[in-house]
């Protein structure tokens, strides 16, 4: 009851300024959750909740030795998790410096360019599928890929048909390696991907299947294959595979991750900034 009754007074002499600072805290912690979901980030955080609870548990349960050696590695673990944490804490930080202030402004002619990309790349992936030609090309929907970019050749042009297929082609300098899309613009080509540590992976699949698995796995992004075996196009996202799909269907899967759901994110932070000042 004695919380109530302070909850409702703090309610009670809450001003406009304290209706704001309470917003941008949830405006910042929201995208800090949009930057680290499905990344190993969150896995991590997950293992330090869990940490925590059970040095709580203990110390009710009088469990001295191990609350003893639980507070003992959450001590030295303040200064791990900043060691651990590095690559995604850089990631964040450039996250919150690419931020966009025209960002309702934009937003039409930014998803515009998306569709006409995805257009482009679904194009030449049906080409290169009938063709047979290998191709691997990854798309940023939450984290930098900057790190990944800098292992190839920077290309900061256009996505269009011609410059996929060319890119790609058998002969091509850097047909081995991975084309990275930033926005609806190509940022690098020939890029290198780590590949994923799973071992129960269909034997079928080959370097360039284990490289999207891998790199979904480690970063939130997307990713589309052509194997260079049986022509046949994939799909990945979160570690996951999706296989033999259809020139719509990868259009289809293009379009849910590169421009609804920006427009979901978008839509759903601005009802919840609604429903705040409703209540």
């Amino acid at each position: 009851m004695n919380f109530f009754n302070y909850f409702g007074q703090y309610i009670r002499l809450a001003t406009v300024t304290d209706v704001f600072d309470i917003l941008i805290v949830a405006a910042l912690l929201y995208k800090l959750m949009g930057m680290i979901k499905n990344s190993s980030a969150a896995r991590l955080l997950k293992g330090v909740a869990l940490l925590l609870i059970i040095t709580q548990l203990s110390a009710v349960f009088r469990l001295h030795v191990v609350s003893f050696i639980l507070n003992w590695v959450m001590q030295l673990g303040a200064f791990a998790l900043v060691v651990v944490f590095q690559p995604e804490l850089r990631r964040v930080l450039e996250q919150f410096g690419k931020v966009n202030f025209n960002f309702f402004k934009n937003r039409e002619v930014e998803e515009d360019e998306t569709r006409l990309m995805i257009l482009q790349t679904v194009d030449a992936v049906s080409s290169m599928a009938w063709s047979k030609t290998g191709a691997l090309i990854v798309f940023e929907t939450g984290d930098s890929l900057e790190h990944i970019a800098a292992t190839g050749t920077t290309v900061n042009a256009n996505m269009t048909a011609e410059l996929i297929k060319n890119i790609f082609f058998h002969n091509a300098p850097l047909h081995d390696g991975a084309v990275v899309v930033s926005g609806a613009r190509m940022q690098a080509a020939g890029c290198i991907l780590p590949l994923t540590a799973k071992f129960d992976l269909s034997k079928e699949l080959g370097t360039r299947h284990r490289a999207a698995i891998g790199v979904t796995e480690s970063c939130d992004c997307c990713c589309v294959v052509v194997s260079e075996e049986t022509g046949a196009i994939s799909f990945a996202k979160g570690g996951q595979l999706k296989r033999h799909l259809a020139p719509e269907a990868l259009e289809r899967f293009l379009i849910q991750e590169l421009v609804h759901e920006r427009e979901d994110a978008a839509q759903s932070f601005i009802s919840k900034i609604k429903g705040v000042f409703r209540k």
